[in-house]
């Protein structure tokens, strides 16, 4: 059995995923290969870079110049499920979004088919998500687990203006999970992350 197993020692974001499971081998031209299908208009690198002395690679989504649209979970399932993209994948990457859809439906108390998905909905995030589950399927792994999960602390600006770090939708998704606080005073794990997390882990 291959296993998968995320120490968020420094919180976890989609970006820092997806950057991860490709130091780990996954083919980068076969997940922009799968990224392009979705037809976000987005361009996608990867960037050798160095942190603390430790080689990493950095993932980049480069967005269209045309302002991004909101949008609901269905609009974002139906784009996942158009994509030519491996049945594993789909149901790794709609898994994620319902978690994520769900919790920010309990934090705005309304139904899920109106949630819209702000920066979540972006196709940075869309890039993030889908491309951590091809990521995952590439690397043909079995079971992910993950570590408590560090959270950061301070404030952070959204859409709904300066909230906490452990902003609502992402308190809603972590509940009951092993998590923590420390080191610098900023967001260390974010909503994309956190649904990561739970969702596969």
């Amino acid at each position: 059995m291959t296993i998968c197993y995320f120490d968020a020692f420094s919180g976890i974001s989609g970006d820092m995923t997806v950057g991860a499971l490709l130091d780990a081998g996954a083919s980068f031209d076969q997940l922009r290969e799968g990224l392009e299908s979705l037809n976000t208009g987005a361009r996608y690198e990867v960037e050798k870079t160095v942190r603390r002395g430790i080689a990493a690679s950095k993932f980049r989504v480069h967005l269209p110049e045309t302002p991004q649209k909101h949008r609901h979970l269905h609009h974002i399932l139906e784009m996942i499920d158009r994509a030519p993209l491996s049945a594993r994948a789909k149901s790794t990457a709609s898994n994620v979004f319902q978690r994520l859809g769900e919790a920010e439906a309990q934090v705005h108390g309304v139904e899920l088919r109106k949630v819209h998905f702000h920066e979540v909905g972006a196709a940075d995030s869309i890039a993030d998500i889908v491309g951590a589950s091809l990521a995952l399927d590439l690397l043909n792994i079995e079971e992910v687990h993950v570590s408590p999960v560090n959270v950061g602390s301070g404030t952070v600006n959204t859409e709904h203006g300066v909230l906490p770090v452990h902003a609502p939708a992402k308190a809603n998704l972590l509940q009951g999970k092993p998590i923590y606080s420390r080191g610098p005073e900023m967001e260390l794990t974010t909503p994309t992350g956190a649904a990561l997390a739970v969702a596969l882990g």
